[in-house]
């Protein structure tokens, strides 16, 4: 069985028209050729579809079937035209753990808002590549540079100190570099956070005596909050985190290190990007919104010089 949509377009012309001629005329083709093609849709499902008569037409109840399903893949057809017309087909927009629990429930009603589909997926960086490579995805939201990729820049999300209330107050005014290694709690390895910390901590994981790998940022917090010792984590995740773990106290750095969250997609994409600077805007929108909140519970000191991490690669 093949059914071709040229077939079914020809059945909608001749339901429409109830004859053959003016069914053919509508669809600019000769009447001859539109026959040929129902008699085949015919042979082709072995039914007949076209009760012919002198001055009309009558349909089966197959050929009714066949109208019925006609007319829904014609009006998806409609629908997928108008959607591609306005840039607005389904977006496939990947991102980082340590980002889409605290960014996305507030940036997803806007995006679909503006978009007809919206697809999210949640991964670790190299996944998300991948699958930008093969085009799975057309977007995805990551913390560090990646190579063949267009971006454009979403907001600097800073690196605070959390743990217990007494494990902060014994380490006010230190540095990241000057944590002990043996306290630090980190991601399990493959999170870039977890390599931006062991890089802004100046720690060899392999050296450490003890390796807590967490699987999540929720988990990394409540280890925190039991004791196990400090981390670090993003300024976008705070409130949530301190919200999860009540135990859980956070403090900034003197000079405080941070990450650069970006929206990309391949180099070579061939549409024309609009929707890539919408989704950026209401990605940037959201995430200021979440770095206020943040900065309104802990608020940053007003001289406190901030430093720049150059990204992990």
């Amino acid at each position: 069985m093949n059914i071709t949509l040229r077939q079914l377009q020809y059945m909608l012309a001749l339901e429409k028209f109830r004859n053959f001629s003016r069914a053919a005329e509508s669809v600019h083709v000769t009447q001859p050729a539109l026959s040929m093609q129902i008699r085949e849709l015919e042979q082709s499902l072995g039914l007949t579809l076209v009760e012919r008569r002198p001055r009309d037409i009558r349909l089966t109840r197959a050929g009714r079937m066949v109208i019925d399903h006609a007319l829904r893949i014609d009006a998806e057809l409609k629908s997928l035209e108008a959607d591609l017309r306005r840039g607005q087909g389904q977006v496939n927009l990947g991102v980082i753990p340590t980002v889409a629990p605290y960014l996305m429930p507030r940036a997803l009603p806007k995006l679909q808002a503006v978009q007809s589909g919206f697809r999210l997926r949640e991964a670790q960086t190299h996944e998300l590549l991948e699958d930008l490579r093969k085009g799975r995805l057309d977007a995805a939201v990551i913390a560090t540079p990646a190579p063949d990729t267009e971006e454009i820049t979403l907001f600097e999300d800073h690196f605070l100190l959390a743990g217990l209330p007494e494990a902060l107050e014994r380490l006010e005014g230190i540095s990241p570099d000057a944590l002990d290694p043996g306290e630090l709690l980190l991601l399990e390895e493959g999170h870039c956070l977890a390599d931006q910390t062991l890089k802004i901590c100046n720690v060899n994981r392999d050296a450490r005596s003890v390796d807590l790998g967490a699987a999540s940022l929720t988990t990394l917090c409540a280890l925190a909050s039991g004791g196990m010792g400090v981390t670090l984590i993003p300024e976008i995740s705070a409130v949530a985190e301190q919200h999860a773990s009540p135990k859980l106290a956070v403090t900034r750095f003197a000079k405080e290190p941070g990450r650069v969250l970006r929206l990309v997609r391949r180099a070579d994409a061939v549409d024309d990007g609009e929707w890539f600077e919408s989704v950026a805007n209401i990605l940037r929108e959201a995430g200021q919104s979440v770095l206020d909140d943040a900065r309104r519970d802990i608020p940053v000191q007003p001289a406190a010089p901030r430093m720049k991490m150059q990204a992990a690669q």
